[in-house]
């Protein structure tokens, strides 16, 4: 049985388990656009972690109550994030500061792998965090950064060119779900196909695809992926995950007592326990909402693991997020003066998620971000650390302004926001 896109009712109790929705500027709720830069939390991320401290804050591995306690929670933690990327492996799962700290990590471990004469990919239309740590990688190992670049009409990667990147020196492909920018979603299993035939690696930034769209390391084949826990409902922490057979023979920096094994190898120092615990929630508030779909959609739950009722849940998620994308991209078309960065196709719809990014013939980016602020509704501008991208379209220094929606934001949020910038380029 499919899955319908959300409903307005599902919607509802959606935005019930966040707070911070209720916050009202000038005696209006604040509409919360800022999603791409990192969503609201439910409530019981933030219970979870005011849980954890209060029951069992205690340090890895201890012989005492509090510490097993943590070390249980920690566990279950893994697993949820394993079942979250699509793995059966809760090893295959390390948690840090945040996927930029993960990826340096990483990125200076494979780069001891390679030599002059090796070649590395990335692209412009990556966010900087899945760019420069390969770029550095490769430099001091003497490895040739080949960058594969965006058609400027509809900010999307060209493929024809990374296809004749491609040869025998390639080590590594880094490339990103869906552009943070301009929410172009690229075709990472043609990449990975593409890339795997040349015996070459690939790292997926599953950073801003990851609140939109059901992340699938199994399917997608992927060697590596790093999302962050802050952009789908949960806390400031990083995920990592990587094939265990990679993880397993590749040379981790780390201290001397730290565990060879994993998942301890790629996680440096003692963790957020109480954020990565947070994680779990998040992951688990959106496996009940797909089981809440579910459900309603005629289908048995009783027995409805974590993973398939995230399944559930993202197949509604993206559907009504379509068409809350739709709604908004009508209306900036009719805008005059407002240009659309990127796909600006309807046709196109299911090749981006809901982030729009914008500019003004008249008005700068800081300047309407600004305004729309002082009227309660968030949004962000500048490049949002995709750098490439901005240069490549001459945005720099003043960048454009980003609009991203995502399941908790309803039709009317996009109606004011599109009233509001009406009236204030009036």
């Amino acid at each position: 049985m499919s899955i319908p896109a959300l409903t307005a009712a599902q919607v509802e109790w959606s935005r019930r388990q966040f707070p911070a929705l209720s916050r009202q500027i000038a005696g209006h709720d604040a509409v919360f656009l800022d999603g791409p830069a990192g969503t609201q939390v439910p409530q019981r991320v933030i219970d979870a972690v005011a849980t954890y401290f209060r029951d069992c804050n205690a340090n890895h591995g201890g012989l005492f109550p509090t510490s097993r306690e943590s070390d249980a929670l920690l566990d279950e933690a893994h697993r949820a994030a394993s079942e979250f990327v699509g793995s059966d492996d809760p090893g295959e799962i390390a948690f840090g500061p945040n996927m930029t700290t993960l990826t340096l990590g990483l990125s200076r471990a494979l780069g001891r792998t390679w030599k002059t004469g090796d070649e590395i990919i990335v692209t412009q239309l990556d966010h900087d965090a899945n760019y420069s740590p390969w770029v550095l990688a490769a430099r001091d190992a003497g490895a040739t950064v080949k960058v594969v670049p965006v058609r400027k009409d509809d900010c999307t990667l060209d493929l024809d060119q990374f296809t004749s990147m491609l040869s025998a020196r390639t080590r590594l492909v880094a490339v990103g779900c869906a552009s943070n920018s301009v929410g172009t979603i690229n075709p990472v299993r043609e990449i990975i196909r593409l890339a795997h035939g040349v015996g070459a690696l690939v790292f997926l930034d599953a950073v801003h695809s990851a609140p939109h769209q059901l992340v699938d390391v199994r399917a997608w084949d992927c060697d590596f992926l790093a999302c962050s826990a802050y952009k789908f409902f949960g806390p400031h922490t990083g995920i990592l995950w990587g094939r265990r057979q990679l993880l397993e023979e590749l040379p981790a920096y780390k201290l001397r007592p730290a565990p060879d094994s994993l998942p301890g190898k790629w996680m440096t120092g003692t963790q957020s326990h109480e954020l990565i615990v947070g994680v779990r929630a998040a992951i688990d508030y959106l496996a009940d909402l797909g089981r809440m779909v579910a459900a309603e959609a005629g289908q048995t739950t009783a027995d409805l693991g974590r993973r398939s009722a995230l399944v559930a849940a993202y197949s509604a998620v993206t559907s009504y997020e379509r068409s809350l994308a739709q709604r908004l991209w009508r209306g900036l078309r009719e805008v005059p003066g407002l240009r659309i960065w990127g796909i600006d196709e309807p046709a196109r719809i299911n090749e981006r998620v809901a982030t729009f990014a914008v500019t003004h013939s008249q008005h700068s980016a800081p300047e309407l971000a600004a305004a729309l602020g002082d009227a309660g509704i968030f949004v962000w501008h500048g490049n949002y650390y995709a750098l490439n991208l901005s240069e490549a379209l001459g945005r720099e220094p003043e960048g454009m302004v980003r609009i991203g929606l995502v399941h908790y934001n309803t039709p009317a949020e996009v109606d004011r926001f599109l009233d509001t910038l009406r009236h204030l380029l009036r």
